[in-house]
């Protein structure tokens, strides 16, 4: 399902810029007054609007901030560039006054502040060069009222910044109920559990009792079927890591205990013990704590946390890089980073982590995150993935500050 609005979305984006695109090559070659002329001005309008046809196509396997700041950059020279190649077309003006909107598209702060400090530095120019060395030859409509002009300008942007600030709040408010749904819906489904469990644990039970049941029947057990006994052992060791995990999600310790934790130390504890691990893939993690970063949890639950989410970065970063494990106060909360320079997911992966069995292990049950999700949401704190695929991966969790108990 998810891939079918995939689908639709990418065919409404280039049913948008073909759309965009059809209207750039008409104001090229329809009642253009430059075009039996062939002036370097037009040459320049071709070039422009080339560039960004190109851009705008390419733009879905690019999406990233440079070549977002590339389109914006490319649609701001092209409004100027029309603005002053075609003097006598007044509503280019206007065009110029709602360049910064282009950036809403890309739900980017950054991005939007970019295209606003771009266009108020070349309206500036623009003005300058209007009143110095046009004086009204060919801009006389703005030469007019060349004050007010400029104040209205100036109101366009203060209304664009406004209308950002506002769809910005609006989504993110969005995307915070949307997470809470996600996390909701990690936390329902434990009778669901119940189900894939069972099936999870029949496999293997199936296969001991069937051991077991020729053992009983066999008189004599000769020492080669030894490796039977190991076979029977370590499916017996899955049922009890999947029965275990199960467990921990269906009934958490709402009772447990909490004390205030020395976050540093704890990392420091963590790291330690991991430290021989990571060293079978040549693995070294590198840590950075701030002191004064202080946490309510229960310490058993929280190095368990950290042990998991640590491990899980060193199974997936490559032979000889290094972990990052960094932690400081910002501001309420203590924030906690673990970086790895592995593989990496994409969007989708990401989305579906703590989803009970879906697991990029081999082996994984996909229940370890799910306890991670849940632990964090027990403590009032949140835990976030980053990742690009072939780049690596940023794990976030942030806990309310606490002050030190000494």
């Amino acid at each position: 399902m998810k891939g079918f609005y995939a689908k639709i979305n990418k065919s409404n984006y280039y049913f948008s810029v073909l759309a965009v695109i059809a209207v750039m090559f008409m104001g090229l070659f329809v009642s253009n007054p430059k075009l039996d002329e062939l002036t370097f001005g037009y040459i320049i309008h071709l070039v422009l609007v080339m560039a960004l046809s190109v851009s705008l196509l390419l733009y879905p396997k690019f999406k990233t901030s440079g070549f977002k700041i590339v389109i914006i950059t490319l649609f701001s020279l092209y409004f100027y560039a029309i603005f002053f190649l075609y003097p006598e077309t007044w509503s280019t003006f206007i065009f110029i006054c709602l360049i910064p909107a282009i950036s809403i598209f890309y739900f980017d702060r950054t991005l939007f502040y970019f295209s606003l400090v771009l266009n108020v530095f070349l309206i500036g120019i623009s003005f300058s060069y209007l009143v110095l060395v046009d004086q009204g030859l060919l801009y006389s409509y703005i030469k007019q009222d060349i004050i007010g002009n400029f104040i209205n300008f100036i109101g366009s942007q203060v209304i664009l910044t406004l209308i950002f600030h506002l769809s910005y709040s609006r989504i993110k408010q969005q995307q915070v109920y949307y997470e809470k749904i996600q996390q909701a819906e990690r936390l329902k489904t434990s009778g669901q559990l119940a189900a894939a469990v069972a099936h999870e644990i029949r496999n293997p039970i199936t296969v001991v009792k069937g051991f077991l049941d020729l053992y009983k029947n066999d008189p004599k057990i000769k020492l080669e079927m030894g490796s039977h006994f190991q076979l029977m052992s370590d499916e017996l060791d899955t049922a009890e890591h999947v029965i275990s995990q199960f467990l921990a999600i269906a009934k958490p310790n709402l009772d447990q205990s909490t004390e205030v934790v020395n976050v540093r130390e704890t990392l420091k504890s963590v790291s330690d013990l991991l430290k021989s691990y990571g060293v079978l893939n040549d693995n070294v993690i590198e840590l950075e704590v701030d002191d004064k970063c202080y946490i309510q949890v229960n310490k058993i639950e929280f190095k368990q946390l950290m042990i998991n989410l640590i491990k899980n970065a060193i199974e997936a970063s490559k032979n000889g890089s290094a972990i990052s494990v960094t932690g400081k106060r910002q501001k309420d909360d203590v924030e906690m980073q673990i970086i790895d320079n592995g593989c990496g997911m994409s969007e989708q992966e990401v989305k579906a982590l703590g989803t009970p069995f879906y697991s990029l292990k081999s082996k994984g049950t996909g229940l370890g995150l799910m306890i991670c999700f849940n632990m964090v949401a027990q403590y009032n704190g949140t835990l976030k993935f980053d990742s690009v695929e072939g780049e690596g991966t940023t794990v976030t969790i942030r806990f309310p500050a606490t002050k030190s108990s000494r």
